[in-house]
């Protein structure tokens, strides 16, 4: 059993105000469950000429309603689903191109104060060994991630625990930025960092914007309030459904302006959940006047000494988990879909024609695990384990291949192509054109500083057809981008559009 001596500190985390002005007057929430249920017993099998006009509406980048995604959950006819998977690969080419932006798992800490059932890390299990990286410790997991392997973003994860709040979050975002790592040509370093973490308060939401921080990342985890409560035990912090709820909402009012969101898939109805999720989209875009920068889609996995996972009533098959992606891709077009490696090495290959924007690789979740070099998974020291546990360098090679160029670009950020801005752009189809010059500049970075020689030679097999086809789509910046690529090629690094 974890303890804590603050008791104060959980007592003081959720803030009621900052739930309250987020709610509809007259009560409730936007989560509109007696909507969902209706559409979900009510709503009938689409005609072909109506599955064609909301890929229509998916094509030209506009999110479809609760209504719509309910009739298109109900198409049961294979050369219909077939043209579906089609349509969300070719969503997926009009706002993203053909980039999958990689990434990598940081977990800081194994301390939490919640006791969810899932959770290999809940306090009440006494199977996992606790503790909180010091700052030391995240330099050296940082080294590791951006000089042995050559990453340049991070999803840093930590746990609700006094330890690992707001101050530490703030001062371990600042230590992975400073650190810089001698590569084979460049210099190593992680540019993008973005968080998932527990809900917070504005006040210390507007910390974390200030030292950097990318993406905010809450996953609901399951929108079905029986299935949360069930999982999330009353009197915990994690047990009121409505301050995660109204996370997203508190983040925008910080000045964080790039949000993801995601379901747990596996505590509930993936039907309900998919709904749900889109209710949230909905709200996002009429209070933010934008949507999810992300939306995320981890299946319970197992973990140490939790049975619960073992046993999850509302466990996705592979099918259902295919027809989640294409749907959530056809429903919000805009946002970027992030796939990881909890799934196996062949379902990432499976779903990534099929509208998936991101994904992790070389990933390692247990705390401490990337420095010490752990390359077997060990229960003890993480939250569940990974279906894909390949190396950043085979899963580029893999990507190549396929014709997928990974990016490890974080410009548009620091140019401050971020929240309205980059909607606007994603649904025009602009940033995509950005973004093309800018991955095939961190391509070559990372081909020259980290590929091994079979990976460079299927890489820059790539990067041949990428330069080609910018010399021929986007004559007016060739002369401008083929010198910094050169640049980039004799050693220059972190030149961007």
């Amino acid at each position: 059993m974890i303890t804590t001596d603050r008791p104060q500190w959980i007592q003081q985390r959720i803030v009621q105000d900052e739930i309250d002005r987020y709610l509809p007057a007259g009560g409730g929430d936007f989560i509109p469950d007696g909507e969902i249920f209706r559409l979900l017993g009510e709503t009938g099998e689409p005609s072909a000429a109506r599955v064609r006009e909301l890929i229509a509406k998916a094509l030209a980048v506009e999110t479809l309603t609760l209504a719509e995604l309910a009739e298109l959950m109900r198409v049961r006819d294979e050369g219909l689903w077939d043209e579906m998977r089609a349509a969300a690969g070719a969503v997926k080419h009009k706002v993203y191109d053909n980039r999958i932006v990689t990434f990598a798992p940081l977990y800081l800490g194994s301390k939490c104060v919640n006791d969810c059932e899932y959770c290999g890390l809940r306090r009440s299990n006494p199977a996992v060994a606790r503790r909180v990286l010091a700052m030391d410790a995240v330099r050296a997991e940082t080294e590791a991630l951006a000089g042995r392997l050559g990453h340049k973003r991070l999803i840093v994860v930590y746990g609700e625990h006094p330890e690992s709040g707001v101050d530490y979050i703030a001062e371990s975002i600042r230590e992975v930025y400073s650190v810089k790592v001698p590569a084979r040509r460049g210099v190593g370093q992680i540019r993008r960092v973005n968080v998932n973490a527990a809900p917070m308060r504005i006040d210390e939401l507007k910390i974390l914007h200030g030292c950097g921080l990318g993406t905010f990342q809450v996953f609901q985890e399951t929108y079905d309030r029986r299935a949360y409560a069930r999982v999330h035990p009353a009197g915990t912090i994690k047990g009121d459904f409505r301050w995660r709820l109204t996370a997203m909402h508190r983040a925008q009012d910080a000045g964080i302006d790039d949000n993801g969101i995601g379901v747990l898939y596996g505590l509930g109805d993936w039907r309900f959940e998919l709904l749900a999720q889109q209710a949230h989209v909905h709200e996002m875009e009429r209070f933010c006047g934008i949507g999810p920068h992300t939306l995320s889609f981890p299946r319970l996995e197992p973990a140490v000494n939790t049975p619960f996972a073992e046993a999850a009533p509302g466990r996705v098959s592979d099918d259902d988990f295919e027809r989640i992606v294409v749907l959530a891709r056809l429903a919000v077009p805009y946002a970027g879909l992030i796939l990881t490696a909890r799934e196996s090495p062949a379902m990432r290959r499976r779903l990534l024609p099929l509208g998936v924007t991101q994904m992790d690789a070389a990933s390692n979740v247990g705390v401490g695990a990337y420095a010490d070099g752990q390359e077997k998974q060990q229960g003890d020291r993480q939250q569940f384990l990974l279906g894909d546990s390949r190396g950043l360098d085979e899963c580029i090679r893999e990507w190549a291949r396929a014709g997928c160029i990974t990016s490890f670009c974080t410009a548009g950020y620091r140019c401050g192509r971020t929240g309205k801005c980059i909607m606007d752009l994603l649904r025009s189809g602009a940033e995509g054109k950005f973004c093309k010059l800018n991955a095939v500049l961190t391509f070559k970075e990372w081909l020259d500083d980290f590929a091994t020689p079979e990976t460079q030679a299927v890489g820059e097999a790539l990067l041949q057809q990428e330069l080609d086809e910018v010399r021929v789509r986007q004559p007016g910046v060739w002369p401008a981008f083929s010198d910094t690529f050169r640049r980039i090629a004799a050693g220059e690094r972190d030149l961007y559009f």
